[in-house]
């Protein structure tokens, strides 16, 4: 996985240095108060995860400790350390859509796609991720793929909408 330079190859760009658009970035937030959150969400998206070599580099190019950084990438969910599926699954279990049965959709989603909660699947397409709450109570029970809301969803219902993707 690494190349002649010693940078991972999923990081490389178009025959550029493997971090210059997000050094580009971070000069531009440099200065800004509570930059690093917004530096690393372009990061995730420029790269698709934040690698410990990825976090090594923000924390030099801000002056700052590897454990700040991994502090951060380690405590928000919507961060990622690992390589992410073409979209993403997040089956919602909050209390309404717990009660309403969420809990049996995670189970017939990690039977049908073979991944458990937090994984990708070995084909790349899903990532698999549970919820706290998505905000759609009055659906419940709910689940998002990428930034699409699924409504009062059931068991009977998960074959086409993963049919979709």
């Amino acid at each position: 996985m690494s190349n002649a330079q010693g940078h991972c190859s999923c990081c490389q760009k178009d025959g550029m240095e493997p971090f210059a658009e997000l050094d580009q970035i971070i000069d531009l937030y440099r200065d800004k108060d509570g930059n690093l959150i917004q530096i690393l969400h372009i990061a995730q998206e420029l790269y698709g995860h934040l690698s410990l070599e990825l976090q090594q580099h923000i924390a030099e190019a801000l002056n700052k400790p590897l454990s700040e950084i991994s502090g951060v990438v380690t405590f928000y969910s919507f961060f990622s350390t690992k390589p992410r599926g073409e979209h993403t699954i997040r089956v919602c279990l909050g209390t309404a859509c717990y009660v309403r049965g969420g809990k049996k959709i995670v189970d017939a989603l990690q039977k049908a796609l073979d991944v458990e909660i937090g994984e990708t699947t070995a084909d790349g397409k899903f990532t698999f991720e549970v919820a706290r709450c998505i905000g759609a109570c009055g659906l419940a029970p709910a689940m998002l793929i990428d930034d699409v809301v699924y409504k009062q969803v059931n068991i009977n219902k998960l074959d086409a909408i993963l049919s979709r993707y």
